[in-house]
């Protein structure tokens, strides 16, 4: 099996590849993890300019030689690029895996929004040997590599489903870029955002008409809140239940995604 590692937002480091490399070899001796040298560029916070970024991905996603696409890491950015790399994706980027999270959501929802390829929320490849990430990135390579259900989230229960970070999927709604989520279970993570901002950010999915009918919304990990972020007057899942009410939708609890080691694969539609 061939994997191409691409960075659409910001760069990695050469060590941190290595490391990720020496991984893959070691567990999986068979596989060829090819990073793409664009990953290593620097224009500022991005890997490269937007075209940089934008023909590193169409080289991997277009070649036929390559199964899977697997993120580098996230960051800002890869909204940037979709004017420019989604018209010109062929046969060849339609029968790929793709698999990130974060700010590749953007990406994931705009391949999903135009059914190409195989696009799942997970851990990615810049995340071996930080705390917990060299389990989390076993996850992702036991899935693109074997298909091992033991690395998807447990709340999966058929139904189609989708994960995205929330800042992510509140840029996405009034976009071209955002997928038909008609009876999806939409799960959402935050990082960094205190509970006023979490409370803002589903007063705007509540009020999204491209996301009336969807099954449910599941809350996967609030990380990185300020020390300080007290007294607001709910809990995360209370604000989150309070307004999937408001959509006339449930809340269905927990999800095991987010920015920490425990983030599982969530496949986009039926895994």
């Amino acid at each position: 099996m061939r994997i191409g590692v691409v960075a659409p937002a910001r760069r990695v480091d050469d060590e941190q590849m290595a490391r990720t490399q020496g991984y893959a070899a070691l567990t999986y001796p068979s596989l060829d993890l090819v990073v793409h040298p664009q990953c290593f560029l620097d224009a500022g916070h991005f890997a490269g300019t937007d075209q940089q970024r934008a023909d590193a991905f169409l080289e991997f996603a277009n070649d036929p030689g390559f199964d899977a696409i697997w993120f580098a890491r996230g960051g800002y950015g890869s909204n940037r690029i979709l004017d420019m790399v989604m018209p010109r994706l062929n046969r060849a980027a339609a029968a790929k895996a793709y698999l990130g999270f974060s700010d590749m959501g953007f990406l994931l929802g705009a391949l999903y929004a135009r059914r190409i390829g195989r696009p799942a929320h997970g851990p990615m490849a810049g995340q071996v040997g930080k705390a917990g990430g060299t389990n989390s990135a076993a996850r992702s390579l036991a899935w693109l590599i074997d298909g091992d259900r033991r690395s998807l989230a447990p709340e999966l229960d058929g139904r189609p489903t989708v994960a995205f970070n929330l800042v992510i999927l509140c840029a996405l709604v009034g976009t071209p870029w955002l997928p038909d989520l008609t009876d999806h279970v939409v799960m959402v993570e935050e990082v960094g955002e205190d509970l006023y901002r979490l409370d803002r950010l589903f007063f705007q999915l509540a009020a999204a008409t491209q996301l009336k009918g969807i099954a449910g919304i599941r809350l996967g990990a609030v990380t990185d809140r300020s020390a300080d972020d007290t007294g607001f007057g709910e809990t995360e899942e209370q604000i989150v239940a309070r307004w999937a009410r408001a959509m006339g939708v449930p809340y269905l609890g927990r999800a095991q995604i987010g920015h920490y080691a425990a983030n599982m694969v969530v496949p986009f539609g039926v895994a």
